[in-house]
């Protein structure tokens, strides 16, 4: 069936299109119906269903006779390190779990944080948490306390599932020193710790908080499944807010379930038993819908690699990977393969493996650049999928169905908007604009199944960041356009989220950081283009009279502050001092312009600028810098 026809099918009649799909999961008790919007905007969906994530993910196909089948690939370059877990293997790992947090006290509806490297055991703890109806919040390796902190604090969690330590490439980053300080931070002291050990360094237990992964499980138990409401949350992952408070995304399980399962087939192309590879980390939204869930629940095979793209050992690494383990397909963020491309630009390690396996790449994570896609095009020989999706969403907002028809490619654009998603581009009016012309990017309500019905504890921030400022819509942040055959195209953002190689972070979290230095006076913090990252972040700092400090002293000092607040992932490493910014009359600072000039962008000289000549003194700051200056 052509694309338009399955879109125009959903659009027709919405709740037999989802209805339908829910045909492909097991339910406990199948739901009345999809669609449930007594308290819209605050849509659900199958929220009378009883069912359980884990069974779908593994005990099914288990049951099914299926459970020789390889489940997950593990490989790990920077540990020498190559596993297989058949389905039946991971079944009786995760009920072992499962089973050992319920005899310490884990319940329906409690939350369990998760703060593990990429290991086959961050899937096993997030199956094991859905398994007995709690709700897993996954928290990126690579943040620092604080930011942990933050998170035990607003997600209360009653465990803690962490590993020792993150391995790479040149270094063992320990995490036990981190979860400690974190734990030392928060006001909500968790009631237990469990500590997957790791050899390369192993942490320090808290007598009666901390239990070694395998102590733990001893004698326990396994656990069986508990069947949840289809509203019932299964995760909650936290993404950056302008405001540096981070949000609380809920997955309801439901909807989750439903739409994960359909888009591994319609937009991946996937049958069960293909192997497909999500090169990302269990910490992003990619990792938890792509890693751990969609590829599991459709019956397929999943990578967990803990590698880079280059470095372990070479730009070659995920060719190795494709040949090694006939990968159908990969999805991974443009920066990988910008890095590779950089390492390997003729790519002559190509020509060194069998790839013959690989049917397509699909990118996400920032804008795929022409060059980029083009490169990969010219060295693999598949088609090169670039899709658009947020954390909010769990799934591709825009794509190139190629499961359901393979479309015709246009460079620079996601492609076409997925079932269940009308999205429009609107003026600030929240009137819908012509085809090409620029605007802020929404999505009519409701959103689909899978997508956030709200955020945790924070219904209000909810309404206020995605619901009101265009009503009976669901506000992306991003500007964009559609063309005249209905392909999409994401320019920027409209907010102060910058991304960074695929991961988006608040400037304005990172300003509150460089304004905490007691030299600081003021700052602004914008994200610069760079042909690795995407973006990069760039601090700007006015000094306090008579600080009397040199300026690259400082410049240094608010440097180690970002990476000790928010950790490596801000790969914030430019800071400059100025005497002054750019502003309005009204006092806002001209952010927007700086990024143009850093950009060699043209742009309009605002007509609310307090002082003109101030931005030629940004100019010379950023061309000391190394970038165009204007």
């Amino acid at each position: 069936m052509p694309y338009s026809d399955v879109y125009d099918g959903w659009k027709s009649d919405p709740d037999s299109f989802w209805m339908d799909a829910a045909k492909a999961i097991d339910w406990d008790k199948i739901p009345s119906k999809a669609l449930f919007d007594e308290n819209a905007p605050i849509y659900e969906w199958f929220s009378d269903g009883m069912v359980n994530t884990c069974f779908n993910a593994v005990d099914r196909h288990v049951q099914a006779g299926r459970g020789d089948q390889t489940a997950i690939i593990y490989d790990s370059p920077v540990t020498g390190t190559k596993a297989k877990i058949t389905y039946a293997e991971l079944l009786d790992k995760v009920a072992s779990l499962a089973g050992a947090l319920v005899a310490k006290g884990v319940t329906k509806g409690d939350r369990v944080i998760i703060y593990m490297p990429m290991v086959p055991e961050a899937l096993i703890a997030m199956l094991a948490v859905v398994r007995i109806g709690a709700v897993h919040s996954v928290v990126f390796g690579g943040f620092a306390a604080a930011e942990l902190a933050v998170r035990i604090d607003d997600c209360t969690p009653r465990a803690i599932i962490a590993g020792s330590c993150g391995i790479e490439p040149n270094r063992v980053v320990p995490y036990k020193p981190l979860l400690d300080g974190a734990i030392e931070l928060a006001s909500h002291k968790p009631e237990f710790c469990v500590i997957f050990q790791r050899n390369e360094q192993r942490g320090d237990l808290t007598q009666g908080r901390d239990y070694d992964w395998n102590d733990v499980q001893a004698g326990v138990t396994p656990a069986p499944c508990v069947p949840v409401a289809g509203n019932h949350p299964a995760y909650i992952l936290y993404t950056s807010g302008t405001t540096g408070q981070p949000k609380g995304v809920i997955r309801h399980t439901g909807g989750h379930l439903v739409a994960l399962h359909w888009t591994m087939k319609s937009i991946y192309g996937m049958d069960p038993g293909d192997v497909f590879w999500a090169a990302s980390d269990v910490g992003w939204v990619v990792g938890h819908s792509y890693i751990c869930y969609a590829p599991l629940i459709q019956g397929s095979t999943t990578v967990v690699f803990e590698g880079k793209p280059v470095g372990t050992p070479d730009a070659g690494t995920f060719w190795r990977m494709i040949e090694d383990y006939k990968i159908r397909a990969l999805f991974t963020a443009p920066t990988a393969f910008r890095a590779i491309k950089r390492e390997d630009p003729q790519g002559a390690l190509v020509k060194d493996y069998d790839l013959s396996s690989l049917d397509t790449l699909f990118l996400a994570g920032e804008r795929a650049d022409p060059d980029t896609i083009h490169w990969a095009q010219d060295m693999l020989g598949v088609p090169v999928i670039d899709h658009w999706w947020q954390t909010e969403t769990g799934w591709a907002i825009a794509a190139n169905p190629v499961g359901i028809e393979a479309l015709p490619v246009k460079i620079g654009s996601p492609s076409v908007a997925m079932p269940g998603f009308d999205v429009q581009v609107l003026d600030e009016g929240g009137h819908p604009v012509d085809a090409g012309e620029m605007g802020a990017i929404a999505i009519k309500l409701p959103l689909p199944p899978g997508t956030l019905p709200t955020l945790w504890n924070a219904e209000d921030r909810f309404h206020k960041s995605y619901l009101d400022h265009f009503p009976g819509f669901y506000e992306t942040g991003d500007a964009g356009y559609v063309d005249e055959d209905g392909y999409l195209y994401i320019m920027a953002r409209t907010d102060d989220v910058i991304n960074v190689a695929g991961h988006r972070l608040s400037t304005g979290a990172m300003e509150e950081i460089l304004a905490s230095h007691p030299d600081v006076a003021e700052c602004a913090v914008i994200g610069v283009t760079d042909t690795l990252k995407g973006q990069l972040p760039l601090g700007f700092l006015c000094l306090n009279a008579g600080a009397g400090r040199k300026d690259a002293e400082v410049a240094g000092e608010v440097i180690k502050l970002v990476r000790e607040k928010i950790g490596p992932v801000a790969a914030f490493k430019l800071a400059t001092v100025v005497d002054r910014l750019p502003k309005t009359r009204s006092g806002k600072i001209l952010r927007a312009t700086m990024v143009s000039i850093a950009d060699s962008k043209d742009y309009k000289m605002p007509a609310t600028i307090d002082d003109p000549a101030i931005l030629g003194e940004i100019k010379t700051a950023l061309k000391t810098l190394g970038y165009a200056g204007g």
